[in-house]
This record gives structure tokens, C-alpha cells and sequence, in this order.
């Protein structure tokens, strides 16, 4: 009977999660190291057999920060995981709660565990592979900060700095302090957030000196000096869908692998309004009074990284001479371009053309001047009105 009752409490600790067999997680480790299309850890791989990317492999090389593991914080990190990056540095000073369980990352029995701590056993068990750095702190205190700005600019390869960091905090200090690290230190980041209503989002690209910072166009409730906690009461919970943070989570992410990668254009700024679908897209250029003194010694090293690129260009000489000068197969350039065709085929059901472009061919000239009178006859039809 005890052997039984044993047999049960050990199977049950397995299902919790709380013991892996050591043999299977020893193949797991194996599995997710192995760069093969066969591997369920790289099935990403499928990018490059289709010439979307040619290094994939390459992903196991970045290492990427997120500060804020909530409701979006944690899925990029899960994501990113999936995708076997090769390094997590999480950021959080919260607590797993169970307001969190509505999230698509936390899990009951985690409650009380601080959220770094859980997403890290979280995020182990699904890619072991993947090395992940914890920090429990707030990063916008003065004790702190120090701390912070040394792991971004020594936990990347060869003790350097990380490849990006990805701002998932829920509050504009944090983003302001993040902004000034980047800024200071010329970081890659980008910026996130999901509105209180639930029901938008954004993310932001920044490269400092390129982009606007966040300092550079700050949001209305910095620019007009209201202190954002009068804006949050007691008792008072802002909405919060797991739909809208996986969206933007998503965007986040692929313009992460975007960027790492080498692949595609990265967004410098898409929003999302789920209430009609909108996803407004535009490019902040930066703002040459901005605050961040930081942000105007980048704006200007960028401005003459610009000048000296142009420059070599404009000194390559052009050969007057033809590149071949033989043309043994009689090979020439002609003009193809096609008039634009009046269609309605290419709009939806139930819309119609405003107006079409008629094609240049439409109207005859002979047409047009058979139409021609002369004076003394349009004179003489005067007379007769």
C-alpha cells in the first residue's frame, strides 16, 4: 500500500512539474541544441529552406533584454524562447498574482513567485537550451540603475553588449529610464504598451540618433507635467485582454527577428486599434530640441556618419566606358511599359471606382480634330441662333 501511495505522490509531482526524469530532460537539452529541420526547436529553420533568411542558425548567437515580464513581457519571452534565442535577460520587480491568470504565460500554482523567477522555470521547461538571466528589481532607482546599465553593456557575446533591448513596462518612468540607458549608450531598442482600455497597442522602433527617442515626442501625460499615478485610483483595475497583448507581443517579436535576422523592414512604429482593425504605421524622425542631451550627441554622430557615407560615394569614379564592350548576342534595352487598363476587378464586392484614368490611346487625334471649326463658321452659326 505505501508503494502505491509513493508511485502516486511521485507521479503526481511529475504532472505538477516539480521532478523531469532526468534521461528526458537530458534528451531535451540534446534536442534543443541540434540545429536540424527535424528538431521541434528549430522548426524556424523552414525560413531558410525557403530563402526568407540565410542564417537562422545565427539566433542562438543574440542575446536579447526585456524589462517588464507582464502581460506582454512574458509572451515575447516565450516567443523568443520558441524561436531558441540564445539568451533571456529578464527584468521585473512584480509578483505572480492571481489578477495575472487572465495573462497567456502565468500559472496558478506560481502565485506569490516573483515574476522573473517564474517565467524563468516557465520558460526552462520549454527550451532548455536557452540561457536565462533574472533580475528582481525596480530599474528606475538610483541604487539599481547602475546595476542595470552594466548587464546591457556586458551580457551580450564576448562580454559585450546585448543585441537589443524590448520595453514591456507598464508605466512612463521605466520608459524614460530606459530610454536615457539606450541613449547614453547608444542601445538598439524597442518601445511597447497596451492601452488601460485593453483594446490598442503600439510598438516603437528606436536607434538612437536615427529615430525619435522616447524623449523626443513624449506622450500627452508627460507633456502636459500630470502625474500619472493621480490617473490610477484605489480599488481600480485597468482592462486587460490576452488577445491584445499576444497581438502586440506578436508584432513585437517578428520585428525582432526582423531586425536580428536580417529580413524583411522593420517597422519604426505600428499601432493597433482592435476596435476597427486599424493598424496605423508611420516614421518618427528625431526631434533636435529634445530634453535628452544623450539623444542630441547621437542625432549629430548619425548626421555625420550620414555626411561621410555620402561622400565616399560621390568620390567613386563611374568608367565613361561600357561595361561590355562586346554584344555578341545583340542584346538591347527597350522601353515596356504598359498603359494603365481601366478595371473594376481588383475592388471588393460592393465597391465601386470613384473615377478611372482613361488609357492614353482612348481618343484618336484624327477624332479630336474633325471635332475643330473655324471662326466664320461658328460665327455663322451664331447668326442663325
Amino acid at each position: 500500500m505505501e508503494g502505491e501511495i509513493k508511485r502516486l505522490k511521485e507521479r503526481i509531482a511529475e504532472l505538477e512539474g516539480k521532478s523531469v526524469d532526468k534521461p528526458i530532460r537530458s534528451k531535451i537539452q540534446e534536442m534543443s541544441s541540434e540545429v536540424v529541420d527535424s528538431n521541434p526547436y528549430s522548426r524556424l529553420m523552414a525560413l531558410k529552406r525557403m530563402g526568407i533568411v540565410n542564417n537562422y542558425e545565427n539566433i542562438r548567437n543574440y542575446t536579447v533584454a526585456i524589462i517588464g515580464v507582464g502581460g506582454v513581457g512574458s509572451v515575447t519571452a516565450e516567443m523568443l524562447t520558441r524561436c531558441g534565442i540564445g539568451t533571456l535577460i529578464l527584468f521585473d520587480y512584480d509578483k505572480v498574482e492571481l489578477a495575472n491568470m487572465n495573462r497567456l504565460f502565468f500559472q496558478p500554482h506560481q502565485s506569490g513567485l516573483s515574476k522573473v523567477e517564474a517565467a524563468a522555470e516557465t520558460l526552462s521547461s520549454i527550451n532548455p537550451d536557452v540561457t536565462i538571466m533574472t533580475y528582481n528589481y525596480n530599474i528606475t532607482t538610483l541604487d539599481n540603475y547602475d546595476h542595470f546599465v552594466n548587464i546591457l553593456l556586458t551580457s551580450g557575446s564576448n562580454q559585450g553588449k546585448v543585441d537589443i533591448v524590448l520595453s514591456c513596462v507598464d508605466n512612463f518612468e521605466a520608459r524614460l529610464t530606459i530610454n536615457t540607458a539606450c541613449n547614453e549608450n547608444d542601445l538598439v531598442w524597442f518601445e511597447s504598451g497596451v492601452a488601460e482600455n485593453a483594446v490598442s497597442g503600439h510598438i516603437q522602433f528606436i536607434e538612437p540618433g536615427r529615430t525619435a527617442c522616447f524623449a523626443c515626442a513624449p506622450p500627452l501625460i508627460v507633456a502636459t507635467n500630470i502625474d500619472e499615478k493621480t490617473l490610477k485610483r484605489d480599488g481600480v483595475c485597468a482592462a486587460s485582454l490576452p488577445t491584445t497583448m499576444g497581438v502586440v507581443a506578436g508584432f513585437l517579436v517578428q520585428n525582432v527577428l526582423k531586425y536580428l535576422l536580417k529580413f524583411g523592414t522593420v517597422t519604426e512604429y505600428l499601432g493597433y486599434n482592435a476596435l476597427n482593425d486599424f493598424f496605423p504605421t508611420m516614421s518618427l524622425k528625431p526631434n533636435e530640441q529634445c530634453d535628452d542631451t544623450n539623444c542630441i550627441i547621437r542625432q549629430k554622430e548619425y548626421k555625420e556618419k550620414v555626411a561621410n557615407t555620402i561622400s565616399i560615394v560621390e568620390e567613386e569614379e563611374i568608367p565613361d566606358t561600357p561595361v561590355h564592350e562586346s554584344n555578341e548576342w545583340g542584346i538591347v534595352l527597350v522601353d515596356e511599359s504598359i498603359p494603365a487598363q481601366e478595371s473594376t476587378s481588383m475592388v471588393s464586392e460592393g465597391l465601386s471606382l470613384a473615377y478611372t484614368i482613361p488609357a492614353s490611346g482612348d481618343v484618336k487625334p484624327q477624332e479630336a480634330a474633325a471635332t475643330e471649326i473655324s471662326l466664320e463658321e461658328l460665327m455663322a452659326q451664331m447668326k442663325t441662333i
